[in-house]
């Protein structure tokens, strides 16, 4: 689940601080009307097209491995293969791509990126061969690894504080929303007799990835992210540099940690224990999906007007106790299996994961890009989603192993352990990051750490 949204640096500095300023002075009643006001137009842009831009994506998500496997009739291997190699194409660009957008700008980067997606996806609707499906998954996996950094690049140029924080999550939210209606209109249309259903989604995938593109060429086509040179200016270090630093250590072990109990068992270790422990029908299991987008989008708003002002490493530490909840739940429907008890289990499972998400994404994309200066906020964010995608990667596979050799009891204990460290790095992070990137009260402001070399 993968972020896109951005903003750029047209607004005045001091039009900025005066919407910083009005966030703060009213961080107990903030609204969405506010939040509104304080965005600059470029911004306004790309949140209000969020939904639809993601809506292609939710089409195709679910039924990739399906139009692979029932439609184009690959090897169910090969077909899981071909979903992996979209992950490991991103986290291998992510690096480099983050490199890129310091050098070059996040928009020439994203460009380059949603071109690769159409190109990916169009191909893909057309795939009759695994090679030809490989090179367009490839070329979707490229867009992922460098869409994540450029967008949060963006976004952090010209939102600081509470109102970058109220994006991170708004932002979160629209996504899901996007994905959420995409996944429900895409179960109603596709039919795996039908071959030109899919090829229509893949398409419809291609087509929304034009309206970002059609926004950085147009509303934003003066963005620029990357920090102009100066003589005077001290070198900016590489990514080993970056992770000496102790405060971003420890936020990326922590975002490896959330994504491998959270994210990564989503798609896996979820549905898997669901299905196979539980006993639960796949109906239950896609009403237990739905629910988690619901609770998203109707709680986040929310819970940003709740946790404004607070210790980001704080709601960190309220999230793991709420995920290490939800999988004690998870694990109690084991005990009730095939029964109206555990599939009710398994739906609120769902709902008070989903509800720990809301405190996720508005936090920790927050603290990087407050740690981050001009000059490095490129790589800073390709860290961050570095962190994401080996958490995504390596929680299947833990799963997939653990549920497959029976040892349903200790997978819930890992993940209930795993939350609960989660916890323990937040606090341990909140003694390393300056009180600024970390939401301190009344202290607001962008970090430039690199240069400043506090930490």
């Amino acid at each position: 689940m993968f972020v896109m949204m951005a903003e750029s640096r047209l607004v005045r500095q001091s039009a900025r601080e005066r919407d910083v300023s009005g966030i703060r002075k009213n961080i107990e009643v903030i609204g969405m009307r506010s939040f509104w006001n304080a965005l600059p137009t470029e911004g306004r842009w790309l949140l209000s097209t969020v939904a639809i831009q993601t809506l292609g994506r939710g089409m195709t998500l679910p039924f990739t491995i399906i139009y692979f496997h029932e439609v184009r009739g690959f090897d169910l291997g090969i077909s899981g293969a071909l979903m992996s190699l979209i992950a490991i194409t991103g986290l291998i660009v992510t690096g480099p791509g983050g490199t890129l957008i310091d050098r070059f700008g996040a928009r020439r980067v994203l460009i380059v990126g949603l071109l690769s997606m159409i190109a990916g996806c169009a191909l893909l609707a057309y795939a009759t061969h695994p090679v030809v499906a490989a090179v367009a998954v490839i070329l979707i996996g490229v867009n992922f690894g460098v869409s994540w950094p450029g967008f949060n690049a963006l976004i952090a140029t010209v939102v600081e504080g509470e109102v970058r924080q109220q994006y991170f999550g708004v932002n979160f939210a629209l996504v899901n929303l996007g994905i959420g209606v995409g996944g429900v209109i895409g179960g109603f249309f596709v039919d795996v007799s039908d071959t030109a259903t899919f090829t229509t989604i893949f398409l419809v995938d291609a087509a929304s990835s034009l309206i970002p593109l059609a926004l950085l060429l147009g509303p934003l086509r003066r963005v620029r992210t990357q920090h102009d040179a100066e003589a005077d200016a001290p070198p900016v270090g590489g990514y080993r540099e970056i992770l000496r630093r102790r405060a971003v250590l420890w936020l990326t072990l922590l975002t490896f940690l959330s994504v491998f109990i959270g994210y990564g068992q989503m798609e896996a270790g979820f549905p898997a224990f669901a299905r196979q422990v539980s006993q639960v029908s796949t109906q239950v299991v896609g009403i237990a999906f739905a629910v988690n987008t619901a609770v998203i989008v109707l709680l986040q708003f929310a819970v940003l007007r709740v946790i404004s002002g607070k210790r980001r490493t704080r709601v960190m530490q309220v999230m793991a106790l709420i995920w290490a909840l939800s999988w004690v739940v998870l694990g109690a429907t084991g005990f009730l299996p095939d029964t109206v008890a555990a599939a009710i289990g398994v739906i609120a499972y769902m709902g008070v994961f989903a509800f720990g998400e809301t405190m996720l994404q508005p936090t920790v994309p927050a603290i990087y890009n407050d740690l981050a200066s001009d000059r490095t906020r490129g790589r800073y964010n390709a860290i961050n989603s570095a962190a994401f995608q080996g958490g995504a990667i390596t929680g299947p596979l833990v799963a997939g192993v653990m549920l497959g050799a029976g040892l349903d009891i200790g997978f819930i204990g890992v993940m209930i352990a795993g939350s609960l460290a989660v916890g323990v790095l937040a606090l341990v992070l909140e003694r390393a990051v300056p009180p600024a990137a970390n939401g301190a009260p009344d202290i607001h402001r962008t970090v430039d750490v690199d240069d400043a070399r506090t930490q």
